[in-house]
């Protein structure tokens, strides 16, 4: 068998014919290994497929965590900003009173629904005094109506014990505007029927009272009824101040600050302290 192994061997190198074959026995083996190694070719195939899919699948995840982390991002952004503008709006409305002013944060609000006040986070402590003007970057907010030594609660004009009195910008003409206990709805009282008011007339504090300081945007008016059988014109108007939204506030003092005046406001706040109202039924902001 050696020697038959042998032969075959130098003939293999010397013989062209068996060079020949071994060729044309190539091309019939060839087909043969094709079909041993296509479960192999298969199987690897399948397994880059599962590969894939499981690589497809984690990145699709960790892209889509992704997103809501920038998302997230964005909102708290947008939050920010907002605020920014809010503080930015605030500082340029100190420029348009000659009087003191402090900041203050809403903190909470009333959830009754007739009464329209809200909690800030001033108080007694922080020199408030009851019916101290309170402003946003619009216009009037409301005033204080009570005090607690770090709180104080705040009853919006649109409150229906509210009376501002107002006068409109084109022509003076005044008028007291009454709140109607609807949050974004102001109205002017015993307006006569010949008098020169129209849509979209600015009304401002007219100063009368002593309360408001005078000049400062209260309202726009957004109707006015005209009836022939009624001696009164019906006029609507919108707040200027944002009262659903607004969260940086002003406190205005623009009185003198005389030592009888003091002695007065720290009287009425002792007062108030004694007689402020339980605020557990003080709904939070949320952060």
């Amino acid at each position: 068998m050696l020697v038959l192994a042998l032969g075959i061997i130098v003939a293999d190198l010397n013989s062209s014919k068996m060079k020949e074959g071994r060729v044309y026995l190539s091309l019939l083996i060839t087909p043969l290994q094709w079909l041993v190694d296509l479960p192999s070719r298969g199987a690897d195939r399948l397994s880059d497929l599962f590969v894939d899919r499981a690589t497809l699948i984690r990145d699709n995840e960790h892209l889509r965590s992704e997103a809501l982390e920038l998302h997230r991002k964005s909102q708290l952004m947008a939050a920010l900003l907002e605020e920014n503008r809010q503080l930015r709006d605030l500082l340029n409305a100190t420029e348009r009173l000659e009087a003191d002013v402090m900041a203050a944060e809403l903190i909470g609000v009333n959830p009754d629904p007739f009464l329209h006040e809200v909690i800030l986070n001033r108080g007694f402590e922080d020199g408030l005094y009851i019916g101290q003007p309170v402003i946003d970057a619009g216009g009037i907010m409301g005033q204080v109506l009570s005090l607690a030594h770090y709180t104080s609660r705040v009853m919006l004009i649109t409150d229906a014990r509210t009376a501002v009195p107002v006068e409109v910008v084109r022509n003076g003409f005044r008028s007291i505007a009454l709140g109607k206990g609807v949050l974004g709805e102001l109205e002017l009282s015993h307006v006569p029927d010949t008098a020169d008011i129209q849509e979209g007339d600015m009304l401002v504090t007219s100063g009368l009272g002593g309360r408001f300081p005078r000049g400062y945007p209260v309202a726009v008016v957004s109707e006015v009824i005209r009836d022939p059988g009624r001696p009164f014109t019906l006029v609507k108007a919108t707040p200027a101040a944002r009262l659903d939204r607004s969260r940086q506030l002003l406190l205005v003092d623009y009185r003198h600050s005389s030592p009888e005046h003091r002695m007065a406001r720290e009287a009425q706040a002792q007062v108030s302290l004694e007689q402020i109202p339980s605020e557990e039924n003080v709904e939070s902001v949320d952060e």
